[in-house]
């Protein structure tokens, strides 16, 4: 694939959209391609002070690259991409989530004297978890069961009601606001936490919360990946399919 200097005015979520190799350019750089990947790649390397020609010379190589195998998320029918979510993301936040609050908790108890940061957080991890849970309800009881309506009406030919929340555009603003938080959320942590980097009087078990909260932040980039930039607008086009009729 060859990227030329107009890919510079191309959204930087639409890079990982179509090959996700690229988020962890995007990563080491200190760009946020999930909550904030409308934004072009000009605009962020201009607030960055991050030569555009050095980053987008990285993309090429890395999408001309043949030796890391990614997944097409952008291929894949919508019904499926929202199983996935449900099935891989959610459930990840629902098995993960309690571990670290626990061990959170622990560290606040033990270490907390000599590392008071760690309240702040234990404070914005249980804030964040408490919201991903209502979160995901909401996509899973309203949001997703809508769009997998509109599928099976496209597979069979059928009509769909108007839901009662108009369009599917309107949980949609909700979701990428909720998604807009969390993502600040993760990095206020990671700036407290010196990304993720444990103290030199750190304990085992602060080393691995450590690593188990960067693991879930990199888990939610890429689960607001596939909701933001791949999704969504996939949603919102199917919608267009019934209103366009």
């Amino acid at each position: 694939m060859e990227i030329t200097s107009n890919n510079a005015q191309r959204p930087v979520g639409q890079f990982v959209a179509e090959d996700y190799r690229t988020a962890a350019i995007f990563s080491n750089y200190g760009i946020d391609f999930c909550c904030k990947g409308h934004k072009t790649l000009e605009e962020v390397c201009n607030k960055k002070k991050i030569d555009v020609f050095q980053l987008l010379a990285e993309l090429e190589a890395q999408l001309n690259s043949k030796t890391d195998q990614s997944i097409d998320y952008k291929s894949w029918p919508v019904d499926l991409l929202v199983d996935y979510i449900e099935k891989k993301h959610h459930r990840y936040v629902e098995e993960k989530a309690p571990v670290l609050r626990q061990f959170l908790d622990k560290l606040c108890r033990v270490h907390g004297e000599r590392h008071p940061e760690l309240f702040e957080i234990n404070e914005l991890f249980t804030a964040s978890v408490g919201e991903l849970a209502a979160h995901m309800k909401k996509e899973e009881l309203i949001l997703f069961p809508f769009i997998k309506k509109m599928v099976a009406a496209v597979l069979n030919k059928s009509s769909i009601e108007q839901p009662h929340f108009g369009t599917v555009e309107n949980p949609i603003a909700m979701m990428m606001e909720e998604h807009d938080n969390e993502g600040e959320r993760f990095r206020k942590i990671a700036q407290i936490t010196n990304n993720y980097t444990p103290p030199t009087d750190a304990c085992n078990t602060y080393r691995v919360t450590f690593a188990m909260l960067d693991e879930f932040e990199k888990d939610l980039h890429l689960h607001i990946h596939l909701e933001n930039n791949i999704l969504f607008p996939k949603a919102i086009k199917l919608e267009q399919q019934f209103t366009e009729e």
